[in-house]
């Protein structure tokens, strides 16, 4: 049965869920919600959405409520959007959970909330970014369910099964914990290594014209929205600095090997790290 969606933050994530929605054939009506106006006008231009209008509205005329802004707006925001639900499912796309989770623990609607992660996005940013392919054949987290109505978990369900997503359960805790070391590690790496590169190469056509794929690939994460990533991180701070600090061990041992010249424990240390291939083709 088609549902009426309000999407709060129609941006990279919104946006594409929207597009997913219509290509699925799972939304009646899409409200959107944005105070960026230049986002308005884009999410309409782009047909990501129906209708944009304020939260009060898309709330009271949606079936299902999906908020997609930056965690630190989102745990101010959600439980003001759980005062303004009757039945209606809220979810969460952040990417952190504990945090976001404890702000509505005691809330009366707490059952309505699904705290869900898809594990997917681009380092582009707003409604011109949104894909309409996205999340297929990709892994959706679902956080401490135990916590949410049963029906709201159906109808998560269905809709992530209908996106032929991947549900993975975990607790919130275990999430941060494996999101530091799957994702938020990656986005500092990449963010170092271009401040890295801007400031000991002063010369930026040598950068263009010798960058290789490797490089753009390592790199590419650089140009993710520090709006979006300085709150990530500072909500799952303990978590990331365990695994920087567990990295930065590794980058010693690869400097310690090309200061003493020990080229078998580089390579032992590469040898090593192909094991990667067993989980990432």
């Amino acid at each position: 049965m088609k549902k009426n969606f309000a999407i709060v933050g129609v941006g990279l994530i919104g946006g594409s869920f929207a597009l997913k929605c219509k290509g699925k054939g799972l939304s009646h009506r899409i409200y959107g919600v944005d105070n960026n106006p230049t986002h308005s006008v884009q999410a309409i231009g782009l047909s990501l959405v129906d209708e944009m209008t304020d939260l009060e509205t898309a709330i009271a005329n949606a079936d299902v409520v999906v908020i997609s802004i930056p965690v630190n707006a989102l745990a101010d925001l959600l439980p003001k959007i759980l005062d303004l639900v009757d039945e209606q499912v809220v979810i969460d796309m952040g990417s952190t959970k504990r945090h976001i989770g404890a702000v509505v623990e005691a809330h009366p609607k707490r059952g309505r909330f699904v705290a869900a992660h898809p594990m997917w996005g681009t380092e582009y940013s707003g409604p011109t970014a949104a894909v309409e392919n996205a999340f297929e054949n990709k892994a959706v987290i679902l956080c401490d369910l135990e916590k949410t109505d049963a029906d709201a978990v159906s109808i998560a369900e269905e809709i992530f099964t209908t996106m032929q997503m991947r549900m993975i359960q975990m607790n919130a805790n275990d999430h941060d914990l494996h999101a530091a070391y799957v994702s938020h590690i990656a986005h500092i790496t990449s963010f170092a290594l271009a401040n890295t590169v801007l400031e000991k190469e002063k010369e930026d056509n040598a950068i263009f014209e010798m960058a290789s794929a490797g490089f753009e690939s390592t790199v590419r994460l650089a140009k993710s929205n520090p709006a979006m990533w300085t709150p990530i991180l500072m909500h799952n701070r303990e978590n990331v600095l365990d695994v920087l600090n567990e990295h930065i061990s590794q980058l010693k041992k690869f400097k310690s090997c090309l200061e003493k010249e020990n080229w078998e424990y580089l390579n032992e240390l590469m040898s090593s790290a192909n094991q990667i291939k067993r989980i990432i083709q």
